[in-house]
């Protein structure tokens, strides 16, 4: 009888299992919604499904399907290699993809593969000794534009053995490196290609030889738009254009744009008259680039701004059936928003409301989807029908049920020059007016770039180890008008610490923030304030500086950003050296530094190399501060790995325990 009412009494317990906070085992739990895709008759929609195998230690990620009525759900690949870029054939009898599996090809390395809707297993249908980034199909179904990265002849020839082998580096290239790829030659470009699919044929569709990206078919397949460089000198200028070019092998391209900046990501207009694309800023503010939508005659002629009442960035365009108007996404404020305008130009509507953000988007006929998350909720599919999206897909619902979340809110303060900066503050979970908490300023990278309404894990992490965040968007991040974002050029680390002191100074007036416990990190440019903020006050009791650099003088022709470093401070023979010496105060004036800081990067990272980290590391230590320097082997900016990405967030709980 005790036994059968402890039975009883157990169920409901186990039931009603209280929300739990969430913990570092989660971190890899989380599944990764990304690149959706209509189907042409607008009743399903392909995506990708990114998950994390912590036994081996590697992402894996997938191609799955979803009835666009919500009622059906489909795995459509399931190997541990990535399948990536689900692309619907027009005619909507064949799903392609890219995947590095293996496959029947003698060549290894990422191929297209075809699965046929009627059924059947997914076939490898190219053999391509070069890398394949990308492919658009003809709207007959019938032939693919495919991206190549050209092999260099003498590797080529190589067997498979040589390959592996380690080979002299020859540069030949001004800008002679990239996170991620590595060391550039100038005879290696990735160019587009037609590919048959029923006789396998490659074949090379321009005959000029520069780098090209996002091709497009015109809607009578006659044709391909894309976007080149084109210019005499086009490794020092860092710009693009748009052409058009006969879909034809061996053709030659013709120009249609000739702004001096990036113009990028052609879209076809449904009758083949219109290009719609992406005019970025003039090239000496590259890395401040905000992106207007412009249109251009197909055949020719002057161009026009479409988002000209618009001053925000705007991404992921495409035109409305009839194609009188324009859709998009519009990066403002900490969300992002599906927005229309007509093709004549005039006001740009919202069509989506909320705080959120819209990731990746699409639409065929009666489908409109995109991925949208929000602080609470990574991104999911949603189906865009209405300002409110309806959601169709809840791939983490159900940890999301296990956990117990914090309140974030936005903020808005002044800083000591008079510039409202705006952030997003999130509560300790467990939160209680009138107590106050230890705060941790974690700081974004770009700088272009902004903290905004969706899912973080850092920030949660921190949350549930009962800490305040708060996510400032200084001067010099995007969101806010070009203005806004161009304003720190020349002049890093000044308006930006204002305006991030001016954020801590409004939570600890608040009376949540302990003023003797604040913590301040980030990584890349949120690495490089970090070094900034800690040389100009005592204030942190505790810092994470990843990936940044504090004496940008030592990198001139080290890392990626040479032609950043021309035009916005030009070379130090030419420019002298009062304003790179402006820029390095930190490690120039790192006596001042009192703050115990942790420095992190990866050894293989071309983007902000970690001769940056090893500088402060080595100066602290010297000036004896205390400090760790991080190093994560065979790794880029990006920490991809998952066990060392857990390693590092394992290292920023510990340190700023340590220290608040």
């Amino acid at each position: 009888m005790t036994r059968a009412k402890l039975i009883l009494f157990s169920v409901p317990l186990v039931l009603m299992a209280a929300p739990r906070p969430l913990s570092i085992d989660d971190m890899h739990k989380f599944k990764d919604v990304a690149d959706p895709r209509c189907s042409p008759d607008g009743k399903w929609v392909a995506y990708t499904l990114a998950t994390v195998d912590t036994v081996a230690d590697k992402r894996d990620t997938d191609i799955w399907m979803a009835s666009l009525d919500g009622k059906e759900e489909v795995r459509v690949t399931t190997s541990r290699e990535a399948e990536t870029s689900p692309r619907w054939s027009p005619d909507g009898r064949y799903l392609a993809f890219l995947s590095g599996r293996p496959g029947t090809g003698k060549n290894k390395g990422t191929q297209i593969w075809l699965l046929d809707r009627r059924g059947g297993e997914a076939r490898q249908i190219t053999d391509s000794k070069a890398r394949i980034s990308a492919m658009e199909w003809a709207p007959n179904s019938k032939r693919m534009a495919v991206l190549v990265r050209d092999e260099e002849d003498d590797v080529a020839k190589l067997n498979e053995k040589d390959r592996e082998k380690p080979r002299v580096i020859v540069i030949d290239r001004y800008s002679f490196k990239r996170d991620g790829a590595g060391y550039l030659s100038g005879t290696k470009k990735t160019r587009i290609h037609l590919f048959d699919v029923e006789t396998k044929k490659l074949e090379l569709l321009t005959t000029t030889d520069f780098d090209e990206a996002g091709p497009v078919w015109s809607p009578d397949g006659t044709k391909i738009a894309f976007a080149s460089n084109h210019a005499s000198d086009w490794d020092r200028v860092p710009s693009s254009d748009i052409f058009v070019v006969d879909a034809k092998a061996g053709s030659a391209p013709r120009k249609l744009t000739s702004f001096a900046g990036p113009d990028s990501s052609p879209v076809w207009s449904p009758d083949g008259k219109l290009i719609a694309y992406l005019k970025g800023s003039d090239h000496g503010f590259g890395e401040y680039n905000m992106t207007q939508l412009a249109v251009i005659p197909a055949e020719g002629g002057a161009s026009r701004i479409v988002t000209s009442s618009l001053d925000r960035g705007v991404s992921r365009h495409d035109f409305t059936g009839d194609g009188k108007a324009l859709r998009f996404l519009v990066a403002d404020d900490m969300s992002v928003y599906l927005a229309r305008a007509a093709v004549a130009g005039g006001a740009v509507e919202r069509l989506t409301s909320g705080q959120r953000v819209l990731g990746a988007w699409d639409q065929a006929g009666a489908c409109a989807v995109a991925v949208v998350s929000s602080d609470n909720a990574p991104g999911d599919l949603y189906v865009i029908d209405g300002g409110s999206p309806r959601k169709l897909t809840g791939h983490n619902d159900a940890l999301l049920a296990e956990l117990t979340l914090p309140v974030t809110e936005e903020v808005r303060f002044k800083a000591k020059d008079g510039n409202v900066a705006h952030g997003l503050l999130t509560k300790p979970v467990g939160y209680e007016a009138g107590k106050k908490y230890p705060l941790l300023l974690r700081i974004h990278g770009g700088p272009n770039g902004q903290d905004q309404h969706s899912f973080q894990f850092e920030k949660q992490m921190f949350a549930a180890a009962g800490y305040a965040v708060l996510n400032v968007n200084y001067r010099g991040s995007s969101g806010r008008g070009q203005q806004y974002t161009v304003s720190i050029a020349k002049d890093w680390g000044n308006k930006e610490v204002l305006d991030l002191l001016a954020g801590v100074d409004h939570v600890v007036a608040a009376g949540i923030g302990d003023p003797a416990k604040l913590g301040v990190g980030g990584w890349s440019y949120g690495g490089i304030l970090t070094d900034y903020l800690i040389a100009t006050t005592t204030r942190f009791k505790a810092a994470t500086s990843g990936a940044g650099v504090a004496f940008p003088l030592a990198f001139y022709g080290h890392d990626q950003y040479i032609r950043q470093y021309d035009n916005e401070f030009g070379p130090p023979w030419k420019s002298g050296l009062e304003p790179w010496l402006k820029v390095s105060y930190p490690f120039l004036h790192a006596d001042r530094i009192k703050t115990p800081t942790m420095f992190l990067c990866g050894d293989n990272d071309f983007n902000v190399p970690l001769l940056g980290s090893e500088q402060m590391y080595q100066a602290l230590r010297n000036v004896g501060v205390d400090t760790q320097l991080i190093i994560y082997p065979g790794e880029n900016h990006g920490i991809a790995k998952p066990s060392f990405q857990r390693d590092r967030m394992q290292r920023y709980l510990d340190w700023y325990k340590k220290y608040l």
